[in-house]
């Protein structure tokens, strides 16, 4: 049933980017392979509990690799070829464990209970009154000091004719980091011929909570050492998104983005706006369809230098934009780069931020005997 159910998807994917005008990205993915996809695994390090810490590569078969620690649920590289068949590692991380223990930028980690904010750190549900850590400014960030990327996540792997999986488990108890209910996650990974990742989110509760998990992977298509991606090109698939506060809490508006700085529906250079927006881009885009499902193309991004592209696909109603507003050059990273400001860009596709405040927003709540079941498909070609 896998088989089959990843050579409908490449069918799909097909047909709806010849209907999009994008289909030379899919041609140049035909499944040409050089080998069948594998996984392996390496001791990546010791944590300072003394667990250790697993690192996970999959291989598609056709030079697309994918690392992945079982630290954070951290995706650490992803090598992909260029156009000129040259491979350069295109997201942004650490050679080594420390500094991922440390505290960082949430580089390629799983980021939960509650990607994005949640304003004041505070939300009532079902007539209950719950206090969050405030990580970030007066709000909270992420799912708070110790959220799902700073859990050591328990790890298995399956293999198939055309792809490769890496599951991930683990559990969030009653009242972890202020939260209502014990949770049960499962984040699995699937890399298959066409050099697509997938990623499939699923979570069950005890108690009613708010739940929104995403992957913070910061892409540099050039290479993670090659400077900002501000002559990156990039289209999303938004004819709306969410203005928010000095904070960057929502301000509970629907904005269209025709006109607007934020108006990526035609693709441009993601430099070309972006001092009219202040620091930088830090903002949720509405996709068109409000959909969970199905699956979505939500955003397009190429390198014109390399012709390295990215496609996201997603069942989520938002994807944030973030443009590494906050790095500096004292964020030394894989190989002694220095991460300068716009040294990368996330993509994270997610429900909205602070829905659990803002009932106008599409739902966030879990309850038990629900299942929260979100997929997000990254696919790396050439444009």
């Amino acid at each position: 049933m896998a088989v089959r159910f990843q050579g409908q998807l490449y069918l799909v994917f097909s047909v709806v980017c010849l209907f999009f005008g994008g289909c030379s990205l899919l041609m140049r993915q035909a499944p040409h392979l050089d080998s069948t996809p594998s996984i392996s695994s390496r001791l990546f390090g010791v944590l300072s509990n003394g667990e250790p810490v697993t690192e996970f590569t999959l291989s598609s078969g056709r030079e697309l690799k994918v690392s992945i620690l079982t630290w954070g649920g951290i995706i650490r590289s992803i090598e992909a070829p260029g156009r000129d068949g040259t491979t350069a590692d295109i997201t942004l991380g650490y050679d080594s464990l420390p500094p991922y223990e440390s505290r960082h930028p949430y580089f390629g980690t799983i980021t939960g209970r509650f990607a994005n904010r949640i304003a004041q750190g505070h939300f009532i549900l079902d007539g209950e009154s719950y206090k969050l850590a405030t990580n970030n400014g007066p709000n909270h960030l992420h799912g708070g000091i110790n959220g799902f990327d700073r859990k050591n996540w328990s790890a298995s792997t399956e293999n198939f004719p055309d792809s490769v999986a890496l599951i991930l488990n683990a559990s969030s108890p009653d009242g972890d980091e202020g939260y209502p209910g014990a949770v049960s996650i499962q984040v699995r990974y699937t890399l298959d011929t066409n050099n697509a990742l997938r990623i499939d989110y699923r979570a069950t509760t005890t108690k009613a909570t708010p739940i929104n998990l995403t992957s913070h992977g910061y892409f540099n298509l050039a290479g993670h050492d090659s400077g900002d991606v501000l002559n990156h090109h990039l289209q999303i698939f938004a004819d709306s998104y969410l203005p928010v506060d000095e904070t960057l809490i929502p301000t509970g508006a629907i904005t269209p983005v025709q006109g607007s700085p934020f108006d990526f529906t035609t693709p441009h250079p993601i430099g070309s706006r972006i001092k009219d927006v202040g620091i930088g881009y830090d903002h949720n885009f509405v996709l068109s369809s409000h959909a969970r499902n199905p699956l979505q193309r939500a955003a397009y991004a190429w390198d014109p230098e390399s012709g390295r592209s990215l496609e996201l696909w997603t069942t989520q109603p938002g994807v944030q934009l973030y443009t590494g507003n906050y790095l500096t050059e004292s964020e030394v990273g894989k190989g002694g780069a220095h991460y300068q400001k716009h040294a990368g860009f996330c993509l994270e596709a997610q429900g909205f931020p602070d829905a659990i405040n803002q009932p106008q927003f599409p739902s966030s709540i879990l309850r038990p005997g629900e299942t929260y079941a979100h997929t997000t498909v990254m696919r790396f070609g050439v444009h």
